[in-house]
């Protein structure tokens, strides 16, 4: 039997609950991916320093502003979440690339068409040369039938290079990351809106949920707008960054879609927005709903500019993912008459640094 529709109650306040759920689980991870990107790398080239600390200083002022604007606990929570979070990826920058706020244009690692001759480079490279020489006698232990006519591995062989993630492959995973933390928000509205019904219904409380006052603070209203203009302004050095590197490699896809679908789902979470009108029976009077929705609109302006603002150019940085996809790059290092061309850059962590 198919259970009746009206136990969903999916009016307009149960849909900015839906939508302000899937938000908050897309924050909550949007920056795992990135993270786990430096680390599964061992570098952070290819995130922007300055992206992170506007992004930081952006957050400090969330902070602040829902302080004194009277928001919800639960953005609070999420803009102290946010600060701690961006702190964490800061320093795993600092300590991939050092104590610096400089963007470096490090080229991608790529794998190098190093052995290929041509006429100004010899046959051999001279390290294969000094081992040939080396290895040119051969064990005694080849003499046996059991053992195999194979030289031991050098030092500086490069270790065995896994099969890469194809792009069908790197879709779906995207694709089921997205399902399963939107499925996670719906699933805590769910929870959240059954335990609410169920106070009310115990305690035969028929208060609306929006039926405090719109109050308008001016401080945090300025704060607000800060916020505002730091997250718009942090998204610029990152999308220079990956025009100079031609690249977007060490960039985390998921970490921009996380972010994409957690501001359209936060927008249209504010956007979705019933006014509670002080007539009886909660009847509106002529224009009072306009009006007090109106008001609504302008206290969350801040943070609807932000999110907007932040949702257009976050969709700049995914379509880098695309028109980068396909261009070549330089590689770390290259051969010249028979010598490797090396980089004086240290890209070793911090912390295993002699100097």
């Amino acid at each position: 039997m198919v259970p009746p529709t009206e136990t969903l109650n999916l009016t307009i306040t149960a849909i900015s609950g839906i939508l302000g759920s899937i938000s908050i689980a897309c924050w909550i991870v949007v920056f795992s991916p990135q993270i786990v990107e430096n680390f599964r790398r061992g570098s952070a080239d290819g995130l922007s320093l300055q992206f992170i600390i506007v992004w930081l200083a952006g957050d400090v002022f969330n902070i602040l502003g829902a302080i004194l604007q009277g928001v919800l606990p639960t953005m609070l929570i999420l803009a102290i979440y946010y600060t701690i979070a961006d702190i964490v990826l800061l320093l795993q920058c600092f300590y991939y690339r050092g104590f610096t706020w400089k963007d470096e244009v490090v080229p991608p690692k790529q794998r190098s068409n190093i052995g290929e001759a041509d006429e100004r480079t010899g046959l051999l490279a001279p390290s294969d040369i000094n081992h040939d020489r080396r290895s040119s006698t051969v064990s005694a232990s080849h003499l046996s039938p059991a053992v195999p006519l194979l030289d031991a591995p050098r030092p500086q062989d490069p270790q065995a290079i896994s099969k890469p993630t194809t792009r069908l492959q790197a879709t779906l995973f995207n694709l089921v990351s997205i399902i399963m933390v939107c499925a996670a928000g719906v699933l805590g509205w769910w929870i959240s809106n059954g335990s609410q019904n169920g106070q009310s219904h115990s305690h035969r409380s028929t208060k609306h949920p929006h039926s405090e006052p719109l109050t308008f603070n001016l401080w945090g209203q300025i704060f607000g707008y800060f916020c505002a203009v730091l997250y718009l302004g942090s998204r610029v050095p990152q999308l220079l960054l990956n025009y100079r590197r031609k690249s977007t490699e060490g960039v985390s896809m998921l970490f921009f879609l996380f972010a994409c679908i957690g501001n359209l789902t936060y927008v249209l979470s504010i956007f979705a927005y019933e006014p509670h009108c002080t007539g009886r029976r909660g009847r509106c009077a002529h224009r009072e709903a306009g009006a007090i929705y109106g008001r609504y609109i302008l206290i969350n302006a801040s943070w609807l500019a932000g999110s907007l603002g932040t949702l257009f150019l976050d969709m700049g940085i995914f379509a880098q993912f695309f028109i980068y996809r396909d261009v070549p790059v330089l590689v770390e290092s290259a051969v010249e008459n028979g010598h490797a061309r090396t980089e004086s850059r240290d890209s070793r962590p911090l912390l295993e640094r002699e100097d």
